[in-house]
């Protein structure tokens, strides 16, 4: 059986560490805490549990964690936010992988931010490899030798607002960002409103020849984003449709173009997109972001809107249940299954 080290960098989370560390304790041999400043009953929670060591905070999550991973002992270091929780079914999957000897070096678990949006992160790492983080913000560890997926999903669940502390630190460095970097500082951009810097933030990383394929992908989609903010809906459409040139489509790709034809009054247009978009296939260990509705639900309930506007009420209604397979209580659901029982 291999021994686990559980490393955390914390600040100011009395109200979500214990239900984090609750989750996990059972699977972990040690926990390293370390604090970057808290002032409230953080430490005190924590302490319960394992090992706190202060940390002064520099504006780089990197340094923060890879001050973690050096207090580790274990033959393995997993990392979680103290916003993070470990379902029961997936502790249990975490278990059954301990108990056999692993001889993997990276251990990749699903990462669920909410019912929809999921991707895989670099979660246990074995310590003697002498993994480290990188970047200020976003930090990341780019994994490589024997790498495992294992379907255990963590599950992030916030609970504080966001702020703009992620966006300061980017615009501190904005003159010694790596392509990575761009990537996350002009999706900052974006989130905070600022939308003409984003876009030309968004154009630099995608000028970028070291810039991961996946990551162009979304930087296309939130680039078309940009444009839509400012009802530029034919010039989103057109850096859509040029995304298209790195890979095979991806659902949400299309599910965006979709919903730019209909916004457009172009139905036929949009009920193409759908179509592509609902026979995809999800490819979550690519390390791609995930729109899980993208893949089902969003295409059926957009090709039920298509077909309304067409005319064709039988295919629209027909849309509609199939949409309901996917989510039964949607809202849109129920009251188009309404209107078309009113039609009737």
């Amino acid at each position: 059986m291999v021994s686990i080290s559980l490393c955390m960098i914390v600040k100011d989370e009395q109200n979500v560490i214990e239900r984090c560390l609750k989750s996990i304790y059972k699977f972990v041999d040690e926990i390293i805490i370390v604090d970057t400043g808290s002032t409230d009953k953080t430490k005190e929670i924590c302490e319960k549990y394992g090992k706190v060591y202060d940390f002064d905070w520099c504006d780089d999550f990197s340094k923060a964690r890879n001050f973690s991973f050096s207090k580790a002992n274990s033959d393995y270091i997993m990392w979680l936010d103290a916003d993070d929780i470990v379902p029961d079914k997936s502790l249990k999957k975490l278990m059954e992988w301990k108990q056999n000897k692993s001889d993997a070096d990276v251990v990749m678990l699903p990462y669920k931010l909410n019912e929809n949006f999921i991707y895989y992160r670099e979660r246990i790492l074995k310590r003697e490899k002498g993994f480290s983080w990188q970047g200020a913000v976003h930090e990341c560890i780019q994994p490589n030798g024997k790498i495992i997926y294992l379907d255990a999903a963590i599950e992030h669940k916030k609970i504080k607002n966001s702020n703009d502390r992620n966006l300061k630190i980017y615009e501190k460095n904005e003159n010694t960002l790596d392509t990575r970097g761009k990537f996350y500082y002009a999706r900052e951009l974006l989130t905070h409103g600022k939308i003409d810097k984003a876009i030309k933030m968004f154009e630099t990383f995608l000028e970028d020849k070291n810039a991961w394929i996946e990551n162009k992908l979304e930087a296309y989609r939130n680039l078309a984003s940009c444009y839509i903010c400012k009802s530029e809906f034919n010039k989103a459409k057109e850096i859509l449709i040029k995304s298209l040139e790195l890979d095979m489509p991806r659902a949400e790709t299309c599910c965006d173009l979709a919903m730019i034809y209909i916004k457009l009054d172009k139905y036929n247009q949009a009920k193409f997109w759908y179509e592509i978009a609902y026979n995809c296939m999800p490819d979550a260990q690519n390390g791609g972001f995930i729109s899980l509705d993208c893949y089902g639900y969003l295409p059926c309930i957009g090709l039920c809107v298509c077909y309304d506007k067409l005319g064709d009420k039988k295919s629209a209604n027909y849309w509609n249940e199939r949409a309901g397979i996917f989510k039964p209580d949607s809202e849109a659901v129920i009251f188009n299954r309404n209107y078309f029982n009113s039609l009737k």
